[in-house]
Formats: C-alpha cells, structure tokens, sequence
C-alpha cells in the first residue's frame, strides 16, 4: 500500500528527527530522503512552501550519501535538522 503525502511528510520528519538526535545515521536513509523529497516535490496537493525545504533536504541527503564521513556529514548539520524538523512539522 502506498504512502499519502501526509505518511511521507511523517516519516520524511522521523528520519530527520532521528540523525539529529542520533548523530549518525546510514547511506540508506540518505537515499530513502531522496526518494521521499522526489516523491513529495512532484505531488501538487503539498503546500509549495515545503518546496524549498525539500530541496534542502535533498541536497543535504545527496550530500550525505556521497559522504567519506556520514557521521561528521550529520553533525555539522545539526542546525539545519533542528529546523528542517520544526518547518516540516508544521505541514504534517
């Protein structure tokens, strides 16, 4: 059974919320945030100010996937987790 968008946005924040508070986290999260960000930005029932959140998020993933040091990758963006958390929050 697929996802609405509403399960995506949820699990989209769970996973976030988790390498914040975790610190770490995988390559296949990073690419499970890809998909979801690709899935969400070509759905046209989202509020568009998520747009540029999810575009952020994708990057950070992307970059996160091709990290030498996933880890560190994750610390260094723990202010933007914090926030992308707290913004997506509010659309789910």
């Amino acid at each position: 059974m697929p996802l609405d968008h509403h399960d995506q946005v949820n699990l989209l924040k769970d996973i976030l919320a988790n390498q914040q508070n975790d610190c770490c986290g995988s390559v296949a999260e990073c690419e499970q945030l890809e998909r979801l960000v690709k899935s969400l930005m070509v759905n046209a029932s989202l509020d568009e100010n998520i747009l540029p959140i999810l575009q952020e998020v994708y990057q950070y993933s992307q970059a996160g996937a091709y990290s030498s040091d996933l880890d560190q990758h994750i610390l260094s963006n723990q202010d933007n987790l914090s926030n992308w958390v707290d913004q997506i929050g509010q659309f789910s």
